[in-house]
């Protein structure tokens, strides 16, 4: 790896009132685009240093600040009475929010923007990506049950035991079982190649261009799915220790051929987020239809809102929603580092994310759009300095 500038920006968000933000954001820069930040809930902050150069592949040193995350509108009104609670019992209460990476907060229109893709194999390596892809797909549909024959002709007029019993339609046991394998394994990928960059960095005693921090958050992304979908089951020891085997089985091979090729791995997630997303949108469709009535009115779990900064009545529909657009998110990440040299070439997604208008409807940047990204991006900070300082 080069010496790649990496400006360190640090996003806050929130749904919170004028006032509140202005408090919250008082120490940070904040950027007057904020067009280009709609996928942070209406409002973003950066935390940037002095960027010499704007290229995907610039070999200067920057001078990054660092900061934590920021605030988020529950802790602003809510760490008072959580430090009074812990006064009075002896114990430190939860504090929610702070404690994760950063991740986008969807707008209603951006959670309906997503679209159902496939990227075509082009090379050899993705030629390999994908068959490995459909083998896994297929073994794990096996074991987890999961069948999703389209309607018969006549199906609108088969009662939901009939279409249940003929396969076409899960029941919501069968859908969660799915839902929570799928979420141990999609955690891997993120972290196993974080930690590969991780110690390649101290090796070679070198920046790594921001995929490190990307790869994490989208490790504690998928994790933070799978917090959310156990607290409506607590798997039973078997189905623990299936997914002890397959994570055991699934780390060391990824771990190994991320050593090999990164771009394969790369291109080998970004098909795997293309059939979670397949996977969510049929849930969400299944939900809508009323062929899963359990889970149509269901409330959130609180984790979710928290996590989604979510309204207090939303429903178990809205966070499967979230879900999808994240791994819309990971798709469009994975695929993006797949077209990038992972040696030279920087993180655009270091920096920040494009909205959901163009990761639910792009399969990824290709490496000159990569670089005209990170460009972009630059100048949107120098602006955001320009106008600090003349306030």
């Amino acid at each position: 790896m080069s010496a790649i500038l990496r400006t360190t920006v640090t996003r806050s968000i929130c749904r919170s009132s004028p006032s509140l933000l202005r408090s919250a954001a008082e120490s940070s820069l904040r950027t007057s685009q904020k067009q280009y930040f709609a996928p942070f809930a209406r409002c973003a902050q950066i935390h940037s240093g002095r960027v010499e150069q704007d290229s995907l592949t610039s070999t200067q040193q920057d001078k990054a600040t660092t900061g934590s995350e920021g605030l988020h509108r529950e802790d602003i009104g809510g760490r008072k009475k959580d430090l009074i609670d812990s006064e009075k019992t002896g114990t430190a209460t939860a504090i929610h929010g702070d404690w994760v990476l950063f991740h986008p907060v969807y707008t209603p229109e951006e959670l309906k923007a997503v679209e159902v893709l496939h990227r075509q194999p082009q090379t050899l390596s993705d030629k390999v990506a994908f068959t490995l892809v459909r083998i896994l797909r297929w073994g794990f549909d096996l074991v987890s049950g999961y069948k999703h024959k389209p309607l018969p002709p006549d199906g609108n007029n088969m009662s939901l035991d009939e279409l249940r019993r003929g396969g076409y339609v899960l029941t919501e046991k069968a859908w969660l079982r799915r839902l929570l394998f799928l979420e141990t394994i999609a955690g891997v990928p993120g972290m196993v190649a974080a930690m590969l960059r991780h110690l390649e960095s101290l090796r070679s005693m070198r920046r790594d261009s921001g995929w490190i921090h990307t790869l994490l958050e989208d490790a504690e992304n998928e994790r933070m799915h799978l917090m959310t979908f156990m607290t409506l089951k607590q798997p039973s020891i078997w189905f623990r220790a299936m997914v002890l085997g397959a994570q055991g089985v699934f780390y060391n091979i990824f771990f190994f051929s991320y050593l090999i090729s990164p771009k394969t791995c790369h291109r080998f997630v970004g098909h795997l987020e293309e059939e979670a997303v397949l996977t969510y949108t049929r849930c969400i469709e299944d939900i809508e239809s009323g062929r899963l009535p359990e889970w149509k009115d269901m409330p959130a779990p609180k984790i979710s809102k928290d996590y989604w900064r979510l309204p207090d009545d939303a429903t178990l529909l809205d966070v499967i929603y979230a879900v999808r657009s994240d791994e819309s998110t990971h798709r469009f990440i994975n695929h993006s580092f797949a077209n990038l040299n992972p040696k030279t070439d920087v993180s655009p997604f270091a920096l920040r994310e494009p909205d959901m208008h163009i990761k639910g409807k792009k399969l990824g940047f290709e490496r000159t759009e990569a670089e005209q990204y990170v460009a972009d991006s630059h100048k949107l900070i120098h602006q955001s300095q320009a106008g600090s300082a003349k306030k």
